[in-house]
């Protein structure tokens, strides 16, 4: 089964799950069609049937953007930032620091 993995594009997502449903949802046939497994093309059958194509994107590692989340996740990314923020400043302090006792020396 590993070897029936293989990366697909959004396009190639698309034909495969069309095929798939003109042959009457027959995934194992689907499957060994495309080489890919039979439980991606069920997967990918399912996402298209509720959410269309926009259920075939890949959005792994895609964050909200702050106008898309609540003002409670806003506040706790600003916070972060802050905090960052922050602690790159006293970082740079301690290195002047640093700098300005080497040349004391």
């Amino acid at each position: 089964m590993a070897e029936s993995r293989r990366k697909t594009t959004l396009e190639e997502r698309k034909e495969i799950v069309e095929y798939c449903l003109s042959h009457e949802k027959d995934y194992k046939s689907t499957a060994a069609l495309y080489e890919v497994s039979y439980s991606q093309v069920y997967s990918w059958v399912k996402k298209y049937v509720t959410d269309g194509e926009a259920g075939l994107a890949d959005r792994r590692g895609h964050h909200k953007t702050d106008d898309e989340v609540d003002e409670l996740e806003r506040l706790r990314r600003e916070n972060l930032r802050l905090k960052r923020q922050l602690e790159e400043q006293g970082m740079l302090v301690e290195l002047l620091k640093k700098v300005k006792e080497f040349e004391g020396m």
